[in-house]
Parts: C-alpha cells; sequence; structure tokens
C-alpha cells in the first residue's frame, strides 16, 4: 500500500465536503437498503461522522500498531448498532465507489487496490475485535429506569440500575440509548460503582438531540433503556498515582467529576481535593445538594462554587480557570477538566498559559463525534456529549 497515495486522494475527496456522505449514504443505501435499520432515522448529525472516521482510519492505515486497539474495541462497539461480518463488505463498497466518484481521472486501479487493502485489514481488526468481545459482554445491557428528577428545565438525574452488571471506571463514558430511537449518546456515570450496579446519569437536552430529549422529557421510572459498553480513560485517574487533585467542572460535566470525588473517597489515599463547580447562573447548580454533603462529609474535599453571571455584579462574567488561577498556584496538582467545549478549551488553554504541562490537565478532548470519547482519543480531534457537548450530557 502506497500511504502518501491514500492520504492525497483522502484530501481530494474531502474537499468536496457534504457531498461526500450524501453519496456515501446514497450508494450504501441503494445497493445495500437492509443497511438503513443500523443507522438514526434523522442523518442530520450523522451524515459526515463515519465517513469522516473511515477516511481517517484508512489513510493512517500505516499507523496500524496504534489503531489496532482502538479499532478492536470499535468493532466490539459496534454490536449494539447490529453490525455483523457480513455488513463490512458493503461499506467498503460505499465507500470505494464514493472515492472513485470524487477523485475522478485521478482514480487509478492502483489506488483502488490500495484502498481495498487498507479498508480490509481494518474491517478485518474490527470483526475480530467484535467476535472476541462476544464471549465477554453483550451488546448491549437493558437498564430499568428507577428514579427520574427533573432538576431544571433542560437537566434531569437518572438512577437507572443494568439486568446485569455493567464494569466501568470513573471518568468513563457509556454508551446510552432509548428503545424509540436509533441513536447512542456517550454520558458519564454520575458515582463510582456501587454494589447494586446503578448508574446515575446527569443529562441535559441538547437541541435537536433525540436521545437527551427523550431522556430528559419522555422518561420515567419503569421505563427501559440501553447502555453500553464503557469507553474512554482520559479522565480517569490512573494518570494521577496518587496526587492530589484540582477539579474542574462545567454544568453537567460535573457528573464524571462526582464519580472521581467518590472514587477518592472509596479509596482513602489521603488526598487533597479541591474542587471547582461552574454554572451559568445560580440557579444552574442542579446538584448542589450533593456537592454540599460530599463536602460536609470528606474533610480533604474543598468546594468552590462559580456562577458565570451574577446579580451582584451586572455585566461581569466569570469564567471558573480564571477563578481558580486567581485562587492560588496549583501546579503541584493533577487537573482534571469537564464541561462544555468552550469551558474545556478556555480552561486548558488558561492554565497552558499559566504554565501548568500538558501531562497534568486532563480532559476528555473536543467535539461531536459519534463514536464518542474513544475516537476522540485515538484521532486527538478537537472541537451531542454533556450539556451542550459536555461530558454526561
Amino acid at each position: 500500500m502506497d500511504v502518501a497515495r491514500l492520504k492525497q486522494s483522502w484530501s481530494l475527496v474531502a474537499a468536496h465536503g457534504d457531498q461526500v456522505p450524501l453519496y456515501f449514504y446514497s450508494t450504501l443505501f441503494l445497493a445495500h437498503p437492509e443497511t438503513r435499520q443500523m443507522f438514526p432515522t434523522n442523518m442530520a448529525g450523522q451524515r459526515d461522522r463515519l465517513v469522516a472516521a473511515l477516511g481517517h482510519v484508512v489513510s493512517h492505515v500505516d499507523q496500524v500498531d496504534r489503531l489496532v486497539g482502538f479499532l478492536r474495541d470499535l468493532g466490539a462497539d459496534h454490536r449494539k448498532f447490529a453490525v455483523r461480518a457480513e455488513h463490512y463488505p458493503a461499506v467498503g463498497e460505499a465507500l470505494l465507489a464514493t472515492l472513485r466518484h470524487f477523485c475522478g481521472e485521478a482514480w487509478t486501479e492502483e489506488l483502488a487496490a490500495d484502498w481495498a487493502a487498507a479498508y480490509g485489514l481494518v474491517a478485518q481488526v474490527m470483526v475480530e475485535g467484535a467476535q472476541a468481545a462476544e464471549s465477554q459482554s453483550p451488546p448491549w445491557w437493558v437498564a430499568e429506569v428507577l428514579t427520574h428528577e427533573q432538576r431544571t428545565f433542560d437537566v434531569a438525574v437518572l438512577t437507572v440500575r443494568p439486568q446485569y452488571l455493567l464494569p466501568f471506571t470513573p471518568g468513563q463514558s457509556i454508551g446510552v440509548s432509548h428503545p424509540a430511537v436509533r441513536s447512542w449518546r456517550y454520558y458519564s456515570p454520575a458515582n463510582a460503582p456501587r454494589p447494586d450496579g446503578t448508574v446515575e446519569l446527569h443529562v441535559r437536552a441538547a437541541p435537536g438531540g433525540v436521545v437527551s430529549s427523550r431522556l430528559v422529557y419522555g422518561c420515567a421510572a419503569g421505563d427501559q433503556i440501553h447502555l453500553a459498553s464503557p469507553v474512554g480513560d482520559r479522565l480517569t485517574l490512573w494518570q494521577a498515582g496518587s496526587s492530589d487533585l484540582l477539579l474542574l467542572a462545567g454544568g453537567t460535566g460535573w457528573a464524571p467529576v462526582k464519580a472521581l470525588v467518590e472514587q477518592v473517597a472509596a479509596e482513602g489515599a489521603g488526598r487533597r481535593v479541591d474542587l471547582y463547580v461552574g454554572a451559568r447562573s445560580r440557579t444552574e447548580f442542579y446538584d448542589s445538594e450533593a456537592i454540599d454533603k460530599l463536602a460536609a462529609t470528606h474533610p480533604w474535599l474543598r468546594v468552590s462554587y462559580v456562577a458565570g453571571a451574577d446579580p451582584a455584579r451586572p455585566g461581569e462574567s466569570v469564567r471558573v480557570a480564571d477563578r481558580v488561577l486567581a485562587d492560588g498556584d496549583w501546579r503541584s496538582r493533577h487537573v482534571y477538566v469537564c464541561g462544555s467545549d468552550e469551558m474545556v478549551g478556555h480552561s486548558v488553554a488558561a492554565l497552558t498559559g499559566a504554565g501548568y504541562q500538558p501531562g497534568q490537565v486532563h480532559h476528555e478532548g473536543y467535539g461531536k463525534h459519534w463514536y464518542g470519547p474513544a475516537w476522540r482519543t485515538m484521532t486527538g480531534a478537537g472541537a451531542e456529549g454533556p450539556g451542550t457537548t459536555e461530558v454526561g450530557r
């Protein structure tokens, strides 16, 4: 395979923008209508994601050692879409037809062979990952909604109980779907693993988000939802060793941070933890009762609330990271940041500018990617998650 030729051709195709995914899905669904049921009814937010993922992965097939773990996990994860081994050739066929169409005269037999070989390798690893996962976990877990609390107009807190134990590490994200829709969103559990296996989810209804809107406005105790295997490790505590922590949470980005606080409490390691919780206004601190209880119970935890807009300071906006830097020098600590893309982006930039090292500032990444945190971790990609794009959104 000529990797340079693959990358050059992908750049040529990607320059056609939205026309590429439109052509790809039209080709796939016309030639293989049985695949349509694996995708959301509303494709508006979906169209570019699969094609972008395929293009990125296949054109970076020279980094196969780096990609193998991700691709195996991706193959296992795709079981929740009812993807089977026989579907991969159909996707590959549509991909090559799309590439041929947009490459035009630049498309050659050699280039076709390169793309076919690269896609074949990717598909093989994903199929192997799916097959290996069959003996370890189901494609998804059915979970009962035990409680549904509407905390604000657009935020709900759900407690759900999977039929079988769903193992996860605090800071990871799990796929969540409702049987009424064919879409999945990734949410970070707002708790450390519990003996009874229950999971707490903090969900903000995102504009146009079919999953988040269903969970916030169209879900009640007694309903069933589906959960998928956990992904991602950027927000897990293993990276911090035994260091003291500085935690920054914005909106429903508080969910994974809450899980980290519970993990510290369970470990009893004697860490010092300073927690800054931000919201747009004082009325949006939707989980303050639980936060205050944690602070009152654990003397090693110090909590500060940061309201972006305060009636006492009209016209003035306060950001979490700015408040953190004004309060002291935390460069001896590991820092975890979770919230909207805007909040995370500003916080990371502010901390980096103040001398904090990349290895001590942990965040999930940016972007509304179909594959969730695992895709962002693998690609280092930037830009539906928690809140507007918050974790556990």
